[in-house]
């Protein structure tokens, strides 16, 4: 969450929270993320910077709100900062936390809290704009990073495009969009149909939407299916971290290039066609010749176009990619 929200988010993040290197900057302890924001190691000192919000900045498994968290968020709505979470904990539902909000005239923006969805009714097959859905071999292996800069890629090859964003992290940085897993099941896919469509209203070329789980996931399957549906997507970007050999958590082996691409283009196939056209690879836990080396291989099995996009950029991949970007039809028998 904070890494996004560092890295993408469009409002300036002033000042970090964390004891453990205050005193230092952003840049020192973790260059990639080119932020000079000063860490500090409370909130009182983060307050010197005028910080108008406090974004909790974790994503944890389950979601629960950590009781060493509690008093730091207590004293921001006390200094009446906005208090942003995208933890599944509902902190608006937190008696205490929500007394406060009201009695300092501050506010807490539950990320991960899902407007009302009707079921899918197919109006995404009507969206104009070309849909590129980011789909992984696991959860957290880098879909929504890969759709931001991807997209940005676009942008800067005059494409209006826009970044749909599905899940918490994604809300924080763009400042609108639904967390898919809040949603219930039956309107997961309406979801995800009006996040296109909104999307169509901010950009008309160009939609990168972010993708949520893998589809052998155990657990978080099913947001993975209601995505690929309820997006309607034309094409789609296999993301995959290659430090890992199972879904993370479990005991189940990784699918490989080869099937991972044909279980997502089989799923499509009966409803709306949509093929994988790229893959983006996450290298980050890899030196240099070793990164190469994997990106090398995902090319030679799979015959795609296949980048890290934030070792090595966007620009390269999106290249290889914009020509097979087009739309494609709902199947008719």
């Amino acid at each position: 969450m904070a890494h996004g929200v560092i890295r993408y988010g469009s409002d300036v993040v002033v000042a970090v929270i964390d004891p453990d290197y205050a005193g230092r900057s952003v840049r020192e302890v973790l260059p990639y993320l080119a932020s000079d924001a000063p860490i500090v190691g409370t909130l009182a000192e983060a307050m010197r910077f005028e910080p108008t919000a406090l974004l909790v900045g974790i994503a944890p498994a389950g979601g629960a709100l950590p009781d060493e968290f509690r008093a730091a968020i207590a004293e921001a709505l006390r200094a009446r900062l906005e208090v942003v979470s995208g933890l599944h904990a509902m902190l608006n539902d937190d008696a205490e936390l929500a007394a406060l909000a009201r009695e300092h005239d501050s506010r807490i923006w539950d990320l991960r809290l899902p407007p009302a969805a009707p079921l899918f009714s197919g109006a995404a097959w009507d969206v104009e704009a070309k849909i590129v859905l980011t789909v992984g071999s696991d959860a957290a292996v880098g879909k929504m990073t890969a759709s931001l800069e991807l997209c940005r890629a676009s942008r800067a090859q005059g494409v209006e495009a826009t970044f749909v964003p599905t899940g918490q992290i994604g809300i924080a940085i763009a400042g609108w969009g639904t967390a898919i897993d809040r949603v219930v099941s039956d309107f997961a896919a309406g979801a995800a149909e009006q996040l296109v469509l909104e999307g169509e209203r901010r950009a008309r070329d160009l939609l990168w939407v972010e993708g949520q789980g893998g589809i052998t996931h155990p657990a978080f399957a099913p947001v993975t299916l209601a995505l690929l549906y309820g997006s309607a997507p034309d094409a789609l970007v296999l993301v995959h971290n290659v430090s890992r050999t199972s879904i993370e958590g479990y005991d189940v082996p990784l699918l490989s290039y080869r099937a991972l691409i044909r279980t997502y283009e089989g799923l499509c196939a009966g409803v709306k066609p949509a093929p994988v056209i790229g893959i983006a690879l996450n290298t980050r836990d890899c030196e240099p010749a070793h990164a190469a080396a994997e990106i090398a291989r995902a090319r030679e099995e799979t015959g795609l176009p296949c980048e890290d996009v934030v070792r090595n950029g966007p620009d390269a991949l999106y290249a290889a990619i914009a020509p097979k970007i087009v739309k494609t039809g709902v199947l008719h028998v």
